[in-house]
């Protein structure tokens, strides 16, 4: 198929325009109520906030991996200089960009912290710092001010790649120059390290210090896995949705969800290939200060979480997207995107809520108040970056090889 022929349509809709800007009110409004409710009911359980913060904190970090995902992909696009994936491109780059909203959404987490609070992280309680010997030991990085630092640094990393490949990419809308096209390709490589950086390092300061006499050495990768899965699924399910309202439909192919569903079904197996690395390792170890992370996780109601997430996140859908007939239908690809981001969002789960409850599962109106509100204000801010901006690059040098693009 020739360049000329492979254009986008003129009657092709790539723009949400007004009716981005229109969904992103009725959404925020929905966040903030979310939020105040949340917080409403963490304040009447009289537990000195502990839920609110460890479901905020679980929330939180579900939707910021949904973005820490989008920019992954974008990422990696442009460091393989691929022309398969440039029609969904621009959908990855909007949840990229979205860091200014989620900027502001961690404010309620680290603000606590530089104010002396240590109703979410142990380490920021004196008294239990002069108990533990190990503690003390990590108290010249796990201090308020050194973790307001590293938070700080992290979001400048993630804004300044967000905004700049968006950026880029939307000029070239206007420009058509294939000369930012190289530019961001040969930046790509030293913006993934620092990708990679930072998001360990954020995994470990907002996540794994929860309980911080834990460490494991692979638990950034391990997050960053369940982020590129969350990610994944949440491009698939915004290009179906998208085309059900009518938008990208000639723009995003078959062949497109089938590659999508490809990535999808490896980050799923590479999920479970670095869970059950940092399991084995530690389990064959068996060193006191390293089980003792599992053994709460291993006791009680929590094993039974721990199976439904081995089934949930790994087996039923390796199975479920192991065929190609799965990730070239749109409903079953559908399908099993949701049922990612629910497992995702289990996984999360997994991992932080442990520290507030160990005897029980702490699932209550809490966790689903704040999901909504977190979620709300997140859609809120992809809306008013996605109607900014067309929902394709329109004068990218390699669109003509994405919408002639055949699977082989």
């Amino acid at each position: 198929m020739q360049a000329e022929a492979a254009q986008i349509t003129a009657t092709e809709r790539i723009s949400l325009g007004s009716q981005g800007r229109r969904l992103a009110g009725p959404a925020l409004a929905v966040g903030l109520a979310g939020l105040a409710a949340g917080f409403g009911l963490g304040w009447l359980r009289d537990d000195g906030l502990k839920h609110f913060f460890h479901s905020y904190l679980l929330n939180y970090c579900f939707f910021l991996s949904l973005s820490l995902g989008g920019m992954f992909f974008v990422l990696i696009q442009h460091v393989t200089r691929a022309g398969w994936s440039v029609s969904v491109r621009r959908l990855a780059e909007i949840l990229a960009a979205n860091i200014f909203w989620l900027t502001v959404l961690v404010l309620p987490l680290v603000v606590p912290v530089l104010l002396g609070n240590s109703a979410l992280y142990r380490w920021n309680d004196p008294a239990a710092v002069a108990g533990s010997e190990l503690l003390q030991v990590k108290t010249p990085y796990l201090n308020p001010a050194f973790f307001g630092v590293r938070a700080l640094v992290y979001f400048l990393v993630w804004w300044c790649l967000g905004r700049y490949y968006l950026g880029r990419s939307v000029q070239q809308d206007v420009s058509g120059d294939p000369e930012l096209t190289i530019r961001m390709e040969r930046r790509s490589p030293a913006a993934l390290i620092l990708f990679a950086v930072t998001v360990t390092f954020a995994a470990f300061d907002w996540l794994m210090s929860l309980e911080p006499e834990w460490f494991s050495t692979i638990y950034g990768v391990y997050f960053f896995s369940g982020a590129v899965v969350g990610g994944l699924a949440t491009l698939i399910l915004a290009a179906i949705g998208l085309q059900a309202a009518g938008y990208l439909r000639d723009s995003i192919t078959t062949e497109h969800y089938h590659d999508l569903g490809k990535l999808l079904f490896a980050f799923v197996v590479f999920w479970g290939y670095i869970a059950f690395s940092q399991y084995m390792l530690i389990w064959y170890a068996n060193i006191p200060e390293e089980t003792t992370w599992y053994l709460a996780r291993q006791s009680g109601p929590w094993v039974w979480l721990s199976l439904v997430l081995l089934f949930s996140h790994l087996l039923i859908p390796f199975f479920g997207l192991l065929s190609r007939e799965a990730k070239r239908r749109k409903a079953i690809l559908g399908f099993w995107a949701a049922w990612l981001l629910a497992a995702h969002w289990l996984d999360l789960y997994y991992l932080v809520m442990p520290s507030l409850c160990g005897g029980r599962l702490p699932l209550g109106a809490i966790d689903a108040c704040l999901l909504v509100g977190v979620g709300g204000i997140y859609a809120a801010g992809v809306f008013r970056v996605a109607s900014a901006c067309a929902l394709v690059p329109q004068r990218d040098p390699r669109l003509a090889e994405s919408l002639a693009f055949e699977n082989i």
